[in-house]
This record gives C-alpha cells, sequence and structure tokens, in this order.
C-alpha cells in the first residue's frame, strides 16, 4: 500500500515539475518579444511552413467533416421532423467547434512533430551549441518567430476550414439531401453571430501557440540520438493534442457558459 501511494507521489510531482518547466519555457518565449533582434526572415519561412504548406490537410479534414455533419444531423434530425435545422447547426458546429479543434488537430499533427524533429536534430547535431558560439540566442532564433508565426497562422487557416467545412455541407445537403440551395445560404448566414466566428478564430489562435511552444520545448529537451528525436516527437504531438482538446473546454466554457 506505501509502494502504491509513493508510486503515485511520484507521479504527481513528476507531472508537475513538467507543468513548471512548460511555464518557466513559455515565459522564457514571451520575453523576447520585446527584446531586439527579430529575425523576419525566419519569421517569414515559418509562416510559409506553418500555415500555407498545411492548408491542403486542413482544408481536405474540413470539407469532408462538413459533408459528414450534414449527413448525420439530417439523420437525426429526421426522427424529429427537423430537418431544416441542417444548414444552421453545420454552421454553427464548424465554427464554433469542428474547424478549430480539427484544424488545431491537424497543424499538430503536422508541425508539433517538424518543430520538435528540426529543433531536436538540431540539438544532436550540436547545431544549437554552434548558434549559442556565434552569440545567436536559439530562443530567439528558434523558438520564437516559429510560436508568433503559429499564433497568426493557425487563425487563418481556421477561417479558410471553416469555410471549406461549411461548403462541404452545402454541397452534401444540395445535392443528397435535396436542399434549396438558396434557402441554405440563407439559413447558414442568418443564424452565424459575430461571437461565433470571434470565438473560432481566439480558439485557433491558442492552439496555434500551444502547437508551437509544445514542438519547440520537446525539440530543446529532445535525448540525444535517434531515439531521443523520435521521443521528442512523439511527446510534442500528444502533448499538443491533449493541451488543445483542454484548453478547447476551457475557451468553450469562458465564450458560451451561461
Amino acid at each position: 500500500m506505501i509502494r502504491f501511494l509513493a508510486l503515485i507521489g511520484q507521479s504527481v510531482l513528476s507531472m508537475v515539475g513538467a507543468i513548471g518547466r512548460v511555464a518557466l519555457f513559455v515565459v522564457n518565449t514571451l520575453r523576447h518579444i520585446v527584446a531586439p533582434p527579430f529575425y523576419f526572415r525566419e519569421f517569414g519561412i515559418q509562416l510559409v511552413q506553418i500555415g500555407w504548406l498545411s492548408l491542403p490537410v486542413v482544408g481536405l479534414t474540413a470539407f469532408f467533416t462538413g459533408g459528414a455533419l450534414a449527413l448525420q444531423i439530417y439523420a437525426g434530425g429526421a426522427r424529429f421532423n427537423a430537418e431544416a435545422v441542417v444548414p444552421s447547426i453545420v454552421a454553427i458546429g464548424m465554427v464554433r467547434e469542428l474547424g478549430p479543434v480539427l484544424g488545431g488537430l491537424m497543424v499538430a499533427a503536422r508541425v508539433a512533430s517538424s518543430i520538435a524533429a528540426e529543433i531536436g536534430t538540431m540539438k544532436v547535431t550540436e547545431q544549437i551549441d554552434a548558434l549559442v558560439t556565434l552569440s545567436t540566442n536559439p530562443m530567439k532564433y528558434l523558438t520564437l518567430p516559429r510560436v508568433l508565426a503559429a499564433t497568426l497562422a493557425v487563425p487563418c487557416l481556421v477561417a479558410v476550414g471553416d469555410a471549406i467545412g461549411i461548403f462541404g455541407g452545402y454541397l452534401v445537403g444540395i445535392n443528397r439531401l435535396d436542399f434549396n440551395a438558396a434557402a441554405y445560404l440563407i439559413n447558414t448566414v442568418n443564424f452565424l453571430e459575430p461571437s461565433d466566428i470571434i470565438s473560432g478564430l481566439v480558439k485557433g489562435a491558442a492552439f496555434g501557440f500551444i502547437v508551437a511552444t509544445m514542438g519547440c520545448y520537446a525539440g530543446m529537451n529532445s535525448g540525444r540520438g535517434a531515439q531521443g528525436v523520435g521521443r521528442a516527437t512523439k511527446s510534442a504531438v500528444v502533448s499538443a493534442s491533449v493541451m488543445i482538446l483542454a484548453a478547447n473546454y476551457i475557451l468553450t466554457e469562458a465564450f458560451f457558459s451561461a
């Protein structure tokens, strides 16, 4: 019994220590925002890598999710003679919840793993030590541009993904469910409110910050060798995904609690 309690206590202390290390890493990253220099070229490269190159996977995910959501809502609404709610529920569901969350998770799978592997490899091959030798702060050169780029790019991806997801539901609605095209669009526009769109964009910014931060943190703390880089990559994706789901609940509670 004592050994079991000791194991639980050790796990709790380990978790609290990890949270503390991540918090210090975040504070250290944000501290460099106001201090020059700022590497605009690296920031621009990361905007393209994180934003533009993630658009295909986010767009495809949103498109098929919107279509499947329309079919599911129609099938469920038919039990209560409420098929007409399909356009409004698809729009609200995509903008408030599915667009930001699925977009964030897809970016986490693509970007967090890439960042962790890249920075972890740089650490293993002592390129980070070379940056320090050249009087270049690794946090400013590697971490800050990626965190800022992800924080700005992911809301844009979420906005585009929302539009594509709603369009996917629209195509299914008019081609498979026999909705009138004009009535579908009118119901979509009428039931969306600015707060729905703003909440999704805020979630996107928070998820982008989480993805880049966890990718950079895992890479900076990568172990030596190929196994260390592999563990860092896995840790980045898992931790970013879990934190996105937790942050989604917190932000949903903040925006829509009664």
